[in-house]
């Protein structure tokens, strides 16, 4: 097991790893930025090192200040938590390189399910279902017209490096093509520095489902069940929840194995999610992994009562899965509301600044991952996430009232945040129902006072 582990990221989730650790008996290393002096995970980690300005790629993603901080601590391993370099696979050789133990995949394995054609087209060969779409890096857009007029309109075109819906664009008819086909390459190339392009055919009325899988190094694969993360706002995630009201155990399964083969074919090590579509039929189509944890991921411990966190750190030290059974069974229903400082009123405006009063809700099946206090600062460098207020009862319908009454529970004074908006959600018909699908927040009808 490592004695020693870096952790390469900030506020929630690197308070999270630090947990963990701590539980595991092992030291922990915190990075910041100097807009993070006084973040709770400096504060709890064994030792912390401040690694440059509130830049990002002055600090959290200067690979070199990184290892540096590693070598002069002595760590022996690196936890890149998720976003910045957790899927990076130049991060990921280069800890390799220098000595370190990378709490991920290896570089080759982030390169290849990173591409998203790629991915894809792996995926494909393995039998797992892939949405309908091109083979491969389009050309130019005269080629993504062939191909559209093949498998008939309307069509989405996706960055190959992309990722929270940065690069991508639905196209309705031919005659917007041209255009957006100009733009998507425009955005996935600023935001990526890669403007590669792919076409997949539209699915309509889709939920986004995704399953977690835990992998070792002695080729077990385990599925820890769906989440469902349809509740989003441009292509970002705001709710989520475990399991699925749109999926039973037979579907369930048949994803999960699918998820399974996927994960062998590829021989994945640590966790990682596989995300599909699922259309109104109940068909699912793969549509990217991530080689990482996942925000979301405290819902699945939820319904599971497995410490996704020590069992990532465990395999990549060499240690078997524990015996669980290959389909893990779901006990309960969770529900996890992101909690960002935003202004649902004003267009979603970031609203940074100092928290004046914070109280987070209590009780039975309510818990709380937030790197956030009284007179806490809240930086305008980097994503507007406060935490994570996660719920867990018998049925679905428990876990909405506890949402809803942990939510009336939750005092953060200052900045203007996404509670108010989490609360209509919760009240909303089609949301208590079960009806809805990735587009249910385009039509969101809500006013906050």
């Amino acid at each position: 097991m490592f004695k020693k582990i870096l952790i390469a990221n900030r506020g929630e989730i690197a308070l999270r790893v630090i947990r963990a650790c701590h539980e595991l008996g092992i030291k922990t290393v915190a990075i910041y930025s100097t807009a993070d002096e006084l973040s709770l995970h400096v504060k709890f980690a064994d030792e912390a090192v401040c690694i440059g300005p509130p830049l990002s790629s002055d600090s959290y993603l200067n690979i070199p200040r990184i290892i540096a901080a590693g070598e002069i601590t002595n760590s022996d391993a690196i936890h890149p938590g998720y976003g910045f370099l957790s899927e990076s696979a130049e991060f990921s050789k280069i800890c390799s390189e220098n000595g370190f133990h990378f709490i991920g995949p290896d570089s080759d394995m982030i390169m290849s399910m990173g591409d998203k054609a790629t991915a894809k087209k792996t995926m494909k060969l393995a039998g797992v279902p892939v949405i309908p779409g091109g083979e491969g890096i389009l050309s130019d857009a005269s080629e993504a017209r062939l191909l559209a007029k093949k498998m008939g309109y309307p069509i989405m075109l996706k960055a190959t490096a992309g990722g929270g819906g940065r690069g991508m664009r639905l196209v309705s008819q031919e005659s917007e093509l041209s255009d957006l086909y100009d733009v998507a390459y425009q955005e996935a190339y600023t935001g990526f520095g890669n403007g590669d392009l792919y076409i997949e055919k539209f699915i309509q009325e889709p939920r986004h489902i995704e399953i977690q899988i835990l992998a070792d190094t002695f080729g077990t694969v385990i599925q820890f069940g769906e989440r469902d993360c349809s509740i989003q706002r441009r292509h970002q995630k705001l709710i989520e929840e475990s399991p699925s009201p749109a999926v039973d155990d037979k579907l369930r399964k048949k994803m999960g194995d699918a998820a399974i083969v996927g994960a062998k074919a590829i021989n994945y090590v640590g966790v990682g999610t596989i995300e599909f579509l699922l259309d109104k039929d109940k068909n699912f189509y793969f549509m990217e992994m991530n080689t990482r944890i996942q925000v979301e991921h405290p819902v699945t411990e939820m319904v599971t009562g497995v410490d996704l966190i020590k069992q990532q750190i465990r395999v990549h030290a060499g240690k078997k899965c524990p015996n669980y059974s290959p389909n893990y069974k779901l006990r309960g229903h969770s529900i996890e509301c992101r909690i960002n400082a935003e202004d649902p009123a004003n267009n979603f405006r970031p609203s940074p600044g100092k928290i004046a009063n914070f109280h987070m809700p209590g009780g039975k099946g309510v818990r709380v991952d937030s790197h956030a206090y009284s007179g806490y600062i809240i930086p305008t460098h980097y994503d507007s996430m406060i935490g994570k207020l996660i719920v867990h009862a018998k049925n679905r319908q428990r876990a909405i009232n506890r949402m809803q009454r942990a939510l009336e529970e939750t005092i953060i004074d200052g900045p203007k945040t996404t509670i108010p908006y989490h609360q209509k959600i919760m009240e909303n018909g089609d949301f208590i129902s079960g009806e809805f699908d990735t587009s249910f927040l385009d039509n969101f009808p809500y006013e906050i006072e």
